[in-house]
């Protein structure tokens, strides 16, 4: 335990020799330590072993969609880790945490998505997203069609189909051997998919992948009619629809699924995150009951494809209590109310600060852009949001950079608990770790 503060410079040394810490700059920790080491959280708050009580402004990653410390969420992991911590869903196994929690999320999806294949998070969501896309049409007798088109600026994991298909070019770049018979389209441009296809031919492709809100990327926003659009091209050229909801889905946008905003439903969605808000790791891949019952007729030996988790007791149990709580407190409203308190916030920063381009949001996913970015990165400038970023942890707030593509933006997805003095203050702050930045230009 920590008791002194040669403990936590113990704790320190310990994380910089032992600790390797994904996406996280290593030559910065070694020579800083770790930035924060969180003790406690309560609700839209983490608290570190110095004192610091910051807002985290990022809901830690996009997850913690019911904000921290819900002692129900521990008591009923711990109850059914009493009863059944485990056990294993091969070989046609099963569990009762598993099997309530795929009907719940049947009746939560859009239109009709109603089995689910578990995971144990949204990397392995994607993968077997795209491994089931081909083994579909394999079993349809077209084994050509296994290429995956997704967009620029997309993100949807580390896992090496998962970073495949991200748009995010440094993320392809951080590994020499990227899988292949992954493209990538502009995003929002219906006609560069439709160009994509022909040249490729349909024939080759197995799906199209898209999160309703591009969330690493930057917090992009398609236009009311693209979705619709995607759906009717699929359609046309016969290829699947998937849908990464990883970010955006149990209430994030201030709708139970991202895609419900438009009215579309995938032949298949991945989720993650929200599903637990983090209390336990959790992800996974729903399909259409087309999509099910095709499995279910052309297969005639083993599905060869599952994880050791797939389908956890524990995990299964803290999922159907999170969304219970969801469900109790009206939170996915709440997300949509709470998130025209942000908006407007952001639009009175983007009034106030002469450095500030376009603010957009959905629900309680929000991004500031920094103007000049493009133009700054092409000068070699270095981009001012991971400035910001700091000086705004400084003052108490946890947010997060985007600076891939030549952007310079800053984005924001709080819990959904969060009240409208809460982002008043978060407003506040982020304003003022602007200005300081601002008038050092």
């Amino acid at each position: 335990m920590v008791n002194t503060m040669n403990d936590l410079q113990q704790l320190e040394e310990l994380d910089k020799k032992h600790f390797l810490h994904p996406t996280s700059p290593i030559k910065q920790q070694q020579e800083s330590g770790p930035s924060f080491i969180f003790k406690e959280g309560r609700g839209i708050f983490l608290e570190d072993y110095k004192g610091n009580v910051v807002i985290d402004g990022m809901s830690s990653l996009w997850n913690v969609n019911i904000g921290h410390g819900r002692e129900e969420l521990a008591e009923v992991a711990a109850e059914q880790m009493k009863k059944l911590a485990f056990s294993s869903c091969f070989a046609t196994y099963s569990n009762e945490p598993a099997i309530r929690l795929a009907a719940k999320l049947a009746q939560l999806a859009p239109g009709d998505l109603t089995t689910t294949f578990f995971t144990s998070g949204g990397s392995e969501a994607n993968d077997t997203a795209y491994k089931l896309a081909r083994h579909y049409w394999i079993l349809k007798g077209e084994p050509e069609k296994k290429k995956i088109i997704s967009r620029t600026k997309s993100y949807h994991g580390v896992s090496m189909g998962a970073t495949s298909a991200t748009g995010l070019k440094p993320f392809r770049d951080f590994s020499s051997s990227i899988a292949p018979d992954f493209l990538h389209v502009d995003h929002f441009n219906t006609d560069a998919l439709r160009e994509k296809i022909l040249i490729e031919g349909p024939e080759t492709i197995a799906a199209f992948i898209a999160e309703p809100v591009q969330g690493a990327g930057g917090v992009h926003i398609a236009p009311d009619h693209y979705f619709k659009e995607i759906r009717d091209i699929c359609d046309f050229y016969n290829i699947l629809f998937i849908t990464d909801e990883v970010i955006t889905g149990f209430g994030r946008t201030g709708e139970w699924f991202g895609m419900n905003h438009y009215g579309v439903t995938p032949d298949m969605m991945c989720f993650a995150k929200g599903v637990t808000s983090g209390y336990a790791q959790l992800g996974g891949v729903m399909l259409s009951e087309k999509l099910h019952r095709d499995f279910s007729n052309f297969s005639s030996g083993t599905l060869l494809h599952g994880y050791t988790y797939s389908g956890h007791p524990m995990a299964c149990a803290v999922a159907l209590k999170n969304i219970e709580i969801i469900e109790r407190e009206n939170l996915v409203h709440q997300a949509k109310e709470a998130g025209e308190w942000l908006r407007k916030g952001m639009k009175w920063i983007q009034s106030e600060r002469k450095i500030v381009g376009n603010v957009r949001s959905l629900g309680l996913m929000g991004a500031v852009e920094i103007k000049n970015a493009g133009e700054a990165n092409s000068k070699g400038a270095n981009p001012k949001s991971p400035l910001i970023v700091n000086e705004a942890a400084k003052r108490g707030l946890i947010c997060r950079s985007v600076v891939f593509d030549h952007q310079d933006t800053l984005v924001f997805a709080p819990p959904l608990t969060i009240q409208k003095e809460e982002i008043e203050k978060m407003i506040a702050i982020l304003n003022d770790a602007i200005k300081s930045i601002e008038e050092r230009s």
